[in-house]
């Protein structure tokens, strides 16, 4: 975890929480990256049709039409303030492209057709299932939902310090992000996060975001995509730069020795 810096001057900063968030956290374009080059060289083609479980905004959703002329998303999510600010702010910048995307206001259980090249369950949104029963009854959904050839992309994090209650604090362009873990459960692995945003006139925006999560281990996950079916999957690990900072660069990888904080993709797929 990191911790508090000192305090720089910046300028004042729109305080819109969803674009606070996606400035902080997200790196959609990475991920479209990521997903052609690992859907390319295991299908030996580029993917079309991208389904965004648990799209929220929809950030990933638009950036994946907006990389290819061809491709095209869903996105589904259960909030519909949040879908209809994902509608103006990420979806109409678009212009035409922004007819390839359909966003459903659904549970993502429910949408399992149509089948899908892609799905991405990504910010880690499937820890809100708690029991085994539930991550298997959602993972099942998405199996039933791709089309032939199709994969699964889910990211994790976990580490050492993903079990300390503290606060990381980045500095960014006009604010601070903080992430503060409050709870953890050393016996259920429940824990409760929040977002918090800092800014520079010493106001806040307290508990932006609340999650109340489940923290899966890979292994707990990799089991049950293995128990209902799927023929292969696949630990994609980041690599470190010289200063032992993740850079972003995901690789496969079997065995890991401990570190106090990662991130990783799980792909799963089927054989064709």
């Amino acid at each position: 975890m990191g911790k508090p810096k000192k305090r720089i001057k910046r300028q004042g900063v729109n305080r819109d929480k969803h674009e606070l968030y996606e400035k902080a956290v997200q790196e959609p374009e990475a991920d479209v990256r990521f997903f052609d080059r690992v859907y390319k060289r295991t299908r030996g083609e580029l993917p079309s049709l991208l389904k965004e479980d648990f799209c929220g905004t929809a950030a990933l959703a638009a950036a994946w039409v907006a990389h290819r002329a061809s491709n095209r998303a869903i996105g589904v999510d259960l909030d519909r303030p949040t879908l209809d600010w994902g509608r103006e702010r990420n979806l109409a910048p678009l212009g035409d492209a922004a007819k390839h995307v359909t966003l459903l206001e659904d549970n993502v259980l429910n949408v399992t057709s149509p089948k899908v090249d892609l799905i991405a369950a990504m910010n880690f949104s499937y820890f809100i299932f708690k029991t085994r029963d539930g991550l298997k009854e959602y993972l099942t959904a998405a199996r039933d939902s791709l089309a032939k050839g199709g994969m699964l992309f889910m990211d994790i994090f976990g580490g050492s310090e993903s079990q300390e209650l503290d606060t990381e604090v980045k500095e960014l362009e006009g604010y601070d992000y903080h992430w503060e873990q409050v709870s953890y459960d050393s016996i259920t692995n429940e824990t409760l996060y929040h977002i918090h945003f800092e800014f520079p006139d010493g106001t806040w925006m307290k508990k932006a975001f609340v999650y109340d999560w489940r923290m899966w281990t890979i292994r707990e996950v990799t089991d049950i995509l293995e128990e209902i079916g799927f023929d292969h999957v696949t630990v994609y690990w980041e690599g470190t730069d010289a200063d032992g900072e993740g850079n972003g660069v995901f690789r496969p990888a079997k065995h890991r020795e401990p570190e106090p904080g990662w991130i990783a993709y799980i792909v799963a797929h089927d054989d064709v």
